[in-house]
């Protein structure tokens, strides 16, 4: 009789392991059907980017590309030394298929000018998420943190009008300065004040701002710098995103006389023209 009643209990007893090791909610019938191998119940895995590499950046940039953005290249005499300086710099990088860049510096009479270009493969570690998903995210937070100020209206309408913005520019200008503040292809000449006003401020069409021409997104930053007697520094950064890389090119001059501050529009135009050649070569 014992034995009858002992065995009833040892079922029991190991129902309950077993109904406490597969952590069900005590409705056995649910905890079966929520099997999670099943194909009906699992999520289908994002897709991975379009890109699985990126180029080597000390040659994404041509010699005639650099030859406009850092003027006194052509200066250097000594052949080796400028080989060497257009040949660049690559930045430390522990992982080549992720993340690389270059740097170019050159000095010249009148200025001394840096290039640095950064291209950046972004991987998502989250099925559930695609690499473009990821990208997309982080690109979002570099442009919170440029901090791109409000498209402002013109208050003169002339201003804003094509092929009619220089007089308005020109009468702005306390210094005189006759270049377009319209965004035109041609610019002041190399080493005349910031086009706008007279304190080298930005004019309000070369403000940073969101561009919509170039790659899935894409925005351009504009700053001046000058602290105490250093010449004033203007660095223009152009940022865009195609798939799942992110593409950073930040451009700085400081002229050698204080009084003069690099041109907004001539070194916005070189490094958008830069970007749409990259662009181009990702096939982006």
């Amino acid at each position: 009789m014992r034995r009858k009643a002992y065995v009833p209990g040892i079922a029991a007893l190991l129902a309950a392991l077993l109904a406490g090791c597969t952590g069900g909610s005590g409705d056995g019938a649910t905890t079966d059907d929520s099997n999670p191998g099943d194909p009906g119940v699992t999520s289908q895995a994002a897709q991975p980017g379009k890109y699985r590499t990126l180029p080597e950046p000390c040659r994404a940039v041509g010699n005639k590309t650099l030859d406009s953005l850092l003027p006194g290249i052509k200066e250097i005499a000594d052949e080796v030394s400028r080989e060497k300086a257009y040949a660049g710099e690559a930045t430390l990088a522990y992982d080549t298929d992720r993340k690389v860049g270059c740097r170019w510096k050159v000095e010249s009479a009148t200025a001394t000018d840096h290039l640095f270009v950064d291209f950046e493969r972004v991987v998502s570690y989250d099925n559930a998420v695609s690499d473009d998903s990821e990208a997309e995210q982080l690109f979002a937070k570099r442009v919170e943190a440029a901090d791109l100020p409000e498209p402002a209206v013109s208050e003169t309408p002339s201003a804003s009008a094509s092929g009619s913005a220089s007089g308005s520019a020109t009468a702005s200008a306390s210094d005189g300065a006759s270049a377009p503040a319209d965004g035109s292809p041609s610019s002041s000449a190399s080493g005349s004040p910031s086009t706008g006003t007279s304190d080298g401020a930005t004019p309000t069409d070369l403000q940073p701002r969101l561009l919509d021409d170039l790659g899935d997104e894409a925005f351009l930053d504009d700053e001046l710098n000058s602290s105490g007697s250093t010449a004033q520094r203007r660095t223009v950064t152009v940022a865009f995103r195609t798939s799942n890389v992110i593409v950073t090119i930040e451009y700085a001059e400081q002229p050698t006389t204080l009084a003069v501050a690099p041109d907004s529009e001539e070194m916005q135009d070189r490094a958008r023209k830069l970007a749409s050649r990259l662009a181009d070569s990702l096939g982006g």
